[in-house]
């Protein structure tokens, strides 16, 4: 049994030259850092035996020839285990060079001492006990070991010093106080040192220390939130009194580890955190981007100025400290009130970072310079006093295009470097809603396309070309007419990429397609009504329009489809196209991925980027087709990173209900607003990308499921095996790993639960191809939710994980929602709106998937005592509740499915289910299934909610809790049952099918299913049984908390152990196994994930019997 890929959280950081060594459970990962900031990953060896990596230490007085080299000391739990790491040609070479050794205690710090040899062979090893151990490398012992007067438990501690005579340690003890000793001292009393001295002050336990000698300055953090500075002096002889230099507030949760640089602090806490402090106590910045609950790791390059750290997310980032002479920042107000300037801003917006343009109420239209900082005024006009609409653009071709609108219908065009070249159109009668422009594709360079919203519905779309040397003309393209509402304008717009649809966003949160007219001929073209008041440049291609435009008479065209409130009422505020995908988002907080197939709109998912943002303004995509996030949070602009999951810049502009612009370019990034009768401006000029992701997250809290998808196969590629991961942290990721490069590559991440999943299913399909396939993906967990999704994948060479997913979201169902939909409630038991899902199960024919009309059953296992059934109808975006039980009266905690194919051809349905005292129930559910088959099929309505009768057998398999649970076919009419429990035991037992009672349909307790023979294994593993499969060929695999994996082989007086392995991966919450290249592939998940692969061969005689 051999592991194939380990994600664990990050223990130890350490920068060893141009290399970032890293502690990720027993392995050793080393990174190339490369001087353009990019970095890639060298190697991973495991060097630990079974322990995670705590501490790396490099030697620093290395011979002079051994530049190309280095030493370093690796420590975790008792272990300690030296390696040389060799750097040749872009290559990492890791050789043990002492045998891994494990002392009688915990190992706090390690120090290298001084040594005339070429190879160093003595280190000081801090122990958990507040002791110091000389150990002697080459001999693999220890020397002498000094013990501190303060005899209590270490929950840190820092060696200074490299000789042992001059030694000192500064150990953070169970009492909250710093004890200072020194190995030089003479003992006192039973041997033991005296410390030299004591610090007091923190109000918790210390997690860890650290010393710069050349400013005389100690800094300790604490499990009480804060970090202090202590004002030491001489380490070696210090004061009697120490003080208290500064008390340092800033994390929201226990801080674990500090860092001084020359001209500042850094700390890391569990709030996942990273505090860049100054020597005043003032945070300078703040680095915010991994998941889960902590931060465990830091390193500094201090050279390069870049801060790596690494947490329980088991990712790593890289985030670049501010010099003092890089590019900054500024919020400056423009003090526009002046007797030279008229009016107040109504609006701005921002032509690039540097120029914008401000309308007044006064109908004005000034133009301002923020490096210059000069006012101009170039543009008057008293029909846009109190109300008036600016959109500028730049077109392709360099020049910059304005539009203004009304309240009497008007719209001025005109290009900005010559504003009297403008046109001046009465489009309608009415006010003028909302103007915005959207590129058309393969248009010329110097035209663009501009959307106008009048009253009643009605919207133009007009052409508009700018010559740099003729005048602006205008093109009335086709007249559109939104759907029915309150506040009946568009709020936003823009072309698909063929150009033969507009699509739409409203102010009542419907999201619509236009069809566009091809362009017509110059014989076909009319210029009906007083249109443009200069008479002249102004085409209109729609026959049958009279301007200006009146509510009652139009003849515009309707939406071809439209997905009416789909933002809810607070109304769209972009849409934006990318990729083969349209994306749209609204002030409900959500962006919706949608896709147009046959001129229709078909939503495909629904995300939240940030649970904090609850007014959504725009999507932008980078070219590496990263995501950022612009919005509003309270009265914060927030402009947010989905890739690193952080935010990149939140000013407090007052709500995103006043009139603001946001660029950016390469160089700089400026966001303007009014507020108060003035316009504010934010500009920052030249810094570099804040964060480098150079290992993504996986979850941010415990994993507590994983199911495997499906696995692809091509000649060209590796075989690639797809998985689903469920967390605490409320979110479910599909994964793709590579066999052969060993590499887990994330391709989408779910993010629609309000509660922890708990539950993963998956009904597969067998009819696929071998390089792509489809699955329909059920995931359940707190709160009673449910969610359901269509999964698309196959093999892509384009794609940098090698795979093309696509995710569908077809249902979701949540128990409170049903109850409040349900008539007669005073006659059911009222369901809790705080039920858990614990386990699902699908129950289908794999082959039926592919069938759009197919119906797909779920069993899930509840923890109000309940067993329910599920019916998914697909077509519909439908999951209903159909049927359920309250038979176990206890928390349901597993639930299995089989089907038995009796000899007239007939399939009978039975369901497993495990409680919390230890009872497994099987129902034959073929009449439920049938019923509520039947019903859809005929009437197509809801089914009501149906009973799932009395189990047809009841084993009592264990005395507590069952935590895993499975059932396989083993002949005909008969099947193996393997559960674990609680108390460590597995319980095997061959169960036959009554073929008898399957044709006369018998369903009577005790007639369907007859035990054949049934053992258990007492004291299996040593602790809960969270995972168990049954294997071919007699095999089954075991998972616990005791992070043992054990194979073993079903013989006919019980189970025969074959093998064990040690599993890197905490708290083991799921197993799960599937066949790869005539190997078995697993993976175990919990406070990480572990993928491993056997090779099951024949051991011992044949088993004949069943069990």
């Amino acid at each position: 049994m051999e592991t194939e890929l380990l994600l664990a959280p990050i223990t130890a950081l350490e920068i060893v030259g141009d290399h970032l060594l890293a502690g990720e459970g027993p392995n050793l990962a080393i990174y190339s850092l490369e001087p353009d900031g990019s970095h890639s990953a060298r190697c991973s060896k495991q060097v630990l035996r079974n322990c995670n990596i705590h501490g790396i230490k490099e030697q620093q007085n290395v011979a002079p020839e051994a530049s190309g080299s280095a030493i370093v000391a690796i420590f975790g739990g008792k272990n300690l285990a030296v390696v040389r790491l060799s750097f040749q040609n872009g290559q990492v070479n890791i050789v043990e060079l002492f045998p891994l050794c494990e002392l009688h205690d915990w190992i706090w710090d390690l120090q290298w001492l001084d040594s005339k040899a070429e190879t160093p062979n003595c280190v000081a090893l801090a122990l958990g006990h507040n002791s110091v151990a000389l150990y002697d490398c080459v001999g693999q012992r220890v020397f002498q070991e000094v013990h501190c007067q303060e005899k209590c438990i270490l929950y840190s501690a820092h060696l200074v010093g490299s000789n042992w005579d001059a030694l000192i340690l500064v150990a953070g003890t169970v009492f909250n106080q710093l004890v200072i000793w020194g190995m030089a001292d003479p003992p006192e009393g039973p041997g033991r040192i005296k410390p030299r001295c004591r610090i007091s002050g923190h109000k918790g336990v210390i997690f860890s220390i650290c010393f710069m000698e050349s400013k005389g300055i100690l800094a300790s953090a604490s499990d009480d939130r804060s970090l202090r500075l202590w004002a030491i002096g001489n380490i070696r002889a210090p004061p009697e009194h120490i003080p208290c230099l500064l008390v340092c507030y800033g994390h929201q949760a226990r801080v674990w580890s500090v860092r001084l640089l020359s001209d500042c602090i850094i700390s890391i806490g569990e709030d996942s955190v990273c505090l860049v402090w100054d020597y005043k106590g003032e945070i300078v910045q703040s680095f915010k981007g991994h998941k889960g609950r902590g931060l465990w790791a830091v390193a500094v390059h201090e050279g390069r100025r870049w801060v790596f750290t690494g947490g329980t997310d088991s990712g790593i980032r890289r985030w670049s400290l501010k010099s003092q002479r890089a590019g900054g920042s500024s919020l400056s107000q423009l003090n526009f009130t002046s007797p030279k300037r008229k009016g107040s801003p109504r609006v701005v917006k921002l032509i690039n970072v540097n120029r914008l343009l401000i309308l007044t109420d006064a109908g004005v239209l000034y133009l301002y310079d923020l490096i210059s900082k000069v006012w101009v005024s170039f543009l008057e006009d008293a029909a846009y006093r109190s109300y008036g609409l600016l959109e500028v653009s730049e077109i392709v071709g360099g020049a910059v295009v304005c539009a203004m609108g009304n309240l009497s219908g008007q719209v001025k065009i005109f290009p900005l470097h010559s504003p009297t070249q403008s046109k001046d159109l009465q489009l309608y009668e009415g006010k003028v809603h909302s103007l915005s422009w959207a590129p058309f594709p393969g248009q010329h360079p110097d035209t663009c396309s501009l959307c106008v919203s009048g009253p009643a519905g009605a919207m133009l779309w007009l052409e508009v070309s700018c010559h740099p040397h003729d005048e602006v003309t205008v093109v009335v393209k086709q007249c559109f007419l939104l759907p029915l509402c309150k506040q009946r304008w568009h709020t936003c717009a823009t072309f698909l990429p063929h150009g033969e649809l507009l699509l739409c966003g409203d102010r009542r949160g419907s999201v619509m397609v236009f069809a566009c007219r091809p362009a017509l001929t110059p014989e076909e073209m009319s210029g009906s009504g007083e249109l443009d008041s200069s008479g002249s440049g102004v085409i209109c291609e729609t026959p049958g329009l009279l301007f200006p435009l009146r509510g009652d008479e139009l003849c515009a065209d309707g939406p071809v489809s439209l997905l009416f409130g789909l933002h809810g009422k607070l109304g769209v505020t972009s849409v934006t196209c990318h990729g083969d995908f349209v994306y749209s988002m609204g002030r409900d907080g959500c962006y919706r991925q949608l896709q147009v197939q046959g001129h229709q709109l078909q939503v495909l998912r629904k995300q939240k980027p940030c649970r904090s943002l609850e007014w959504l303004e725009e999507l932008r995509f980078a070219p590496d087709g990263s995501m950022r996030v612009l919005g509003f949070h309270a009265a914060h602009f927030v402009l947010w990173s989905a890739r690193t999951n952080e935010t990149l810049l939140s000013i407090p502009c007052g709500g995103g209900h006043r009139s603001w612009s946001y660029s950016h370019c390469l160089s700089a990034e400026t966001f303007a607003y009014i507020k108060s009768g003035d316009v504010l401006v934010y500009h920052s000029e030249a810094i570099p990308s804040e964060q480098c992701v150079l290992t993504e997250s996986l979850h941010g809290r415990e994993l507590t499921c994983v199911c495997h998808v499906a696995t692809l196969r091509s000649p060209q590629q590796e075989p690639v095996s797809i998985l689903a991961t469920g967390s605490e942290d409320n979110t479910v990721n599909i994964l793709a790993f590579g066999w052969q490069s060993r590499s887990m590559v994330q391709l989408t991440m779910i993010s629609d639960h309000i509660s922890s999943v708990r539950a993963l299913a998956v009904a597969k399909s067998k009819a696929s191809h071998p390089e792509s396939t489809a699955a329909v993906l059920f995931s359940a967990g707190g709160r009673a939710q449910i969610e359901c999704y269509r999964l698309q994948l196959s093999l892509s060479c384009g794609s940098c994980s090698g795979v093309s997913c696509q995710l569908v979201h077809v249902a979701s169902h949540r128990l409170d929602e049903q109850w409040d939909r349900m008539k007669n409630k005073h006659k059911y038991i009222k369901m809790d709106p705080e039920t858990r899902y614990m386990s699902t199960v699908v129950l289908n024919n794999a082959e039926d998937v592919e069938q759009p009309g197919s119906l797909l059953f779920l069993a899930a296992a509840c923890s109000d005592g309940s067993v329910r059934l599920f019916l998914l109808l697909e077509h519909a975006q439908k999951l209903w509740l159909v049927a359920e039980s309250f038979h176990h009266q206890r928390c349901v905690l597993k639930v299995q499915a089989f089907v038995h194919k009796a000899p007239g051809g007939k399939r009978r349905h039975f369901l497993g289910s495990a409680a919390t005292d230890g009872s497994i129930a099987f129902w034959d559910i073929t009449d439920t299934l049938d019923c509520a088959t039947e019903i859809i099929r005929t009437e197509g309505r809801e089914v009501e909610l149906l009973a799932l009768g009395t189990p047809v057998l009841t084993l009592q398999a264990h005395s507590c809790g069952v935590n895993s649970f499975h059932v396989q076919d083993v002949a005909d009419g008969i099947f193996s049952v393997a559960s674990g429990s609680d108390d460590g035991s597995i319980s095997i037992s061959a169960v036959e099918v009554n073929d008898r009672s399957a044709v006369s349909g018998e369903s009577a307790a005790g007639t369907g299913i007859r035990i054949l023979r049934t053992f258990s294994r007492l004291g299996a593993h040593a602790a809960h049984v969270t995972g168990l499969r049954l294997l071919p060929r007699d095999f089954l695999l075991s998972a616990s908390v005791d992070q043992r994996l054990t194979l073993w082989r079903i013989c006919k007086g019980g189970l025969s152990f074959v093998l064990s392995k040690f599993c890197h991966v905490a708290d083991v919450a799921a197993l799960e196994t599937w066949e790869v290249d005539s190997n078995c592939g697993s993976v175990i998940c919990g406070q990480g994930l572990e993928v491993l692969s056997c090779s099951l061969e024949e051991q011992g005689t044949e088993i004949n019997d069943v069990v």
